[in-house]
Parts: C-alpha cells; structure tokens; sequence
C-alpha cells in the first residue's frame, strides 16, 4: 500500500489554429526509461486557485503570459494518483483550454526539476494523438482534445497569442 501525498495542480491544453495541442516530453528521475508526453500545468501554490496557478504555470513553462480571468472556467476535474521521483501523490487537478493562433514555446521559466525532467516539445494533432503508442497524460488526451475542440468556439482565442 502506498502512502499518497495531496497535491492540487491547475493543467493546460493550449491549442493552435490547427487544431494542434502543445505536449511536453518528461522522463521520471527514479525512473529513466518512463517516458511520457504531458500538457502544461503543474502544482498549485497554497491558496493559489486554479486559474491563478494554470496561469502562472503558462507563463513558466511556455512564456505566454495570460490573466487567469482570460483561461475562463475549467473543462475537466479530476482526480489522479501516480508515481514521480520516488512519491507517490494523489493530485486533484482541473484542466484549462487556451487557444492561439500559433505560439513559439519558450522555456526559459522552467525550475529545476522541469530543467532535469522535461525533454523536449511538440505540437500533436488529435490524429497522431489517437495513433501513438507514447504514453501520454491524461490517458484519455486523445478523446478529451477531440471534446475541447467540437465544444470550443474557433473564435475564442487568447488575447495577444500570437508568435
């Protein structure tokens, strides 16, 4: 039995005018060869709400910077246990969907385990999310961008997010 430790974390699905979503490659450092694909977003500060901290998480890992005002309300909740770097947490987390017309990524935020943890990145259409064999997070990205996407008003895009 493991013991978890709580966490709260804010996610973002930041999609492109093609549909695309932006995915971060990350390994596990107690665990090298786990390899997986993840959105942006990370844990919250305490008393930090969720689009407080999906904002700022944005802004860290992507460089865009956005007022949590403008990510709107969450699209998805849940609630997830995992490994990573020898914890075990139990995360409640709440996903965001910011869309741009195209967004050069810059990293330079990034802290130190994003720094020795975080690969690489990619844009992924709902295509070749549906047909890799990568591990990606959350499990069921491929379906959840695919409700995003048929929910979403192609107009909504995010003040000033543009390369």
């Amino acid at each position: 039995m493991s013991v978890f430790h709580p966490r709260r974390a804010a996610r973002v699905l930041l999609v492109d005018a093609s549909g695309r979503v932006l995915l971060f490659a990350g390994t596990d450092p107690a665990r090298p060869g786990h390899r997986y694909w993840f959105t942006p977003g990370g844990g919250l500060a305490p008393g930090e709400s969720p689009a407080a901290g999906a904002a700022r998480e944005l802004a860290e890992e992507t460089g865009l910077r956005l007022t949590p005002a403008e990510l709107g309300g969450p699209v998805r909740s849940e609630t997830i246990e995992f490994p990573f770097d020898g914890v075990w947490y139990r995360q409640e987390q709440e996903f965001f969907v910011v869309r741009v017309p195209a967004w050069e990524v810059d990293t330079a935020g990034f802290d130190e385990i994003e720094r020795a943890s975080v690969t690489g990145h990619r844009w992924w259409s709902m295509v070749e999310l549906a047909d890799t064999a990568e591990r990606c997070y959350p499990a069921d990205l491929s379906a959840l961008l695919a409700q995003v996407l048929a929910d979403a008003d192609p107009a909504a895009v995010a003040p000033g997010a543009s390369c």
